[in-house]
């Protein structure tokens, strides 16, 4: 077809709105991935708050009591006679372990000082209840 001597040449343009939007959904999957890869320690429970709260180095040993009772060492489901012992297996020689209690605030007092106290009574480890700042 022959061209038209009064109609201008346009020039070749690269449209980069569709480049633009596979740059941002492979962002988001990054972002969500990344997201998802983040390890917590122990179950999600509500912790109580403590004015003289510290920040303690992290630790492999975390024991979890959820707001029904349920007792989990490490993510773990556990019950409260087999968790010396397995905290126990837990411990290496010659190192001081912290383990940490993360326990609901709608817990039975008398089932965290059931737990501390068979916690306690793994030789060298130190105990420490978590709460939020």
């Amino acid at each position: 077809m022959p061209r038209l001597i009064d109609e201008p040449d346009i020039p070749p343009q690269i449209n980069i709105v569709p480049m633009i939007d596979v740059i941002f959904a492979i962002l988001t999957f990054f972002i969500v991935a990344s997201i998802s890869l983040t390890r917590s320690e122990g179950l999600p429970v509500n912790l109580p708050s403590a004015s003289t709260a510290k920040s303690q180095p992290s630790t492999k040993i975390t024991v979890s009591i959820k707001p029904d009772g349920e007792i989990a060492l490490n993510r773990k489901p556990i019950k409260l006679e087999a968790l010396e012992e397995a905290v126990r297996s837990l411990v290496k020689p010659n190192s001081e372990p912290l383990v940490i209690v993360n326990a609901d605030k709608k817990v039975d007092h008398g089932q965290v000082v059931s737990v501390m106290d068979r916690l306690r009574q793994v030789k060298g480890a130190k105990l420490a209840i978590a709460t939020q700042k």
